[in-house]
């Protein structure tokens, strides 16, 4: 069976502060992608963009999206731009790029693709995820391009990412228990914290935190929601 993850261009190429995490998908420890969730024979086909740009003040970030509350599953929450695969896209590269697009206003044409990560499946929508990572070689405006859908876009520092004060633990009233963000006016758990996390391991980024701090997940979304006051 053809690998479906990896680099997409030498990683020699990138810039010094990407390399190490194009360089680790060559190898991924698939056995941390499973512990997310495993792949099932019935679900839709997905991608997001996880897009990693430059800027002199901060050092290198990532572009997060806060989705407008709604009735879907994921309403409210922070995620990677992204959405489900369609007819006309040429894999899972495409569709990541069309949805950011859609959701953010970025110039594809600033965006360079550099790797693709294993697949996984949100049980709660019943998706099967691709995570494609980018580099931001040419940065241009982006915003929450439809309100009904994004309530806001941000370029958060990796260093703000990886700030132990910022990391905790949270748990869902179903029992799960993950990793966590605490960002201004932003919580970030569940799918996108999880990969955050292995991302930010994976390049080289993570600083040891507390894991051992566990919160409740709804105490902590409230507070996160309070700093928005």
């Amino acid at each position: 069976m053809t690998k479906q993850y990896g680099p997409l261009v030498d990683p020699a190429r990138v810039p010094a502060w990407l390399r190490t995490l194009v360089e680790a998908t060559v190898e991924l420890d698939l056995d941390v992608f499973r512990r997310l969730s495993l792949p099932t024979d019935e679900a839709r086909d997905a991608a997001v963009l996880i897009l990693f740009g430059e800027q002199e003040e901060h050092g290198p970030d990532v572009l997060l999206q806060l989705r407008a509350d709604g009735n879907n599953a994921h309403s409210g929450q922070v995620a990677f731009p992204g959405g489900a695969a369609e007819p006309d896209d040429d894999g899972p590269v495409a569709t990541a790029l069309r949805e950011a697009v859609e959701e953010t206003g970025v110039d594809p044409s600033g965006v360079r693709p550099v790797a693709v990560l294993p697949r996984l499946h949100i049980p709660v929508s019943g998706f099967h995820v691709t995570p494609v990572l980018a580099h931001w070689e040419r940065p241009s405006r982006v915003w929450a391009v439809d309100p009904a859908e994004t309530a806001a876009v941000a370029r958060v520092p990796v260093a703000v990412l990886v700030d132990p004060a910022n990391r905790f633990m949270v748990r869902h009233p179903s029992g799960f228990t993950g990793p966590a963000f605490g960002l201004p006016g932003m919580l970030v758990w569940g799918f996108t914290a999880g990969v955050l996390t292995m991302v930010l391991g994976a390049g080289g980024w993570e600083r040891p935190w507390d894991t051992e701090d566990v919160r409740d997940l709804e105490a902590a979304w409230r507070a996160a929601g309070s700093e928005l006051g």
